[in-house]
């Protein structure tokens, strides 16, 4: 694999990834909580750049899908190390803090 090349199967497994990270997380704070308002932004973004991260794919733009994919997951990655999201133990699709 080159180094300086964006392969669409590596592509292609980054979003795979995060989809299922998408389809994981669940709330983890309170309906009525200012956590619950950065939760569901937080969720929002990377639910936005993911779909951007789709878009940039159908237009053979790999660059800028792999940047919106990589951005989507950072996006859960923090919600899920600020307790914002429960990811249950899965350290496989998200960074967890311990």
């Amino acid at each position: 694999m080159q180094k300086n090349v964006i392969s669409e199967d590596h592509l292609v497994r980054y979003l795979e990834l995060t989809r299922r990270a998408l389809e994981t997380i669940r709330i983890a704070v309170p309906a009525r909580s200012f956590g619950r308002k950065l939760a569901e932004d937080f969720l929002l973004m990377a639910k936005s750049y993911y779909e951007d991260a789709l878009n940039f794919k159908t237009q053979s733009d790999l660059v800028n899908s792999f940047a919106c994919v990589n951005y989507a997951h950072g996006w859960l990655d923090c919600g899920a190390r600020l307790g914002l999201f429960d990811v249950g133990e899965d350290d496989q699709l998200f960074t967890l803090y311990e």
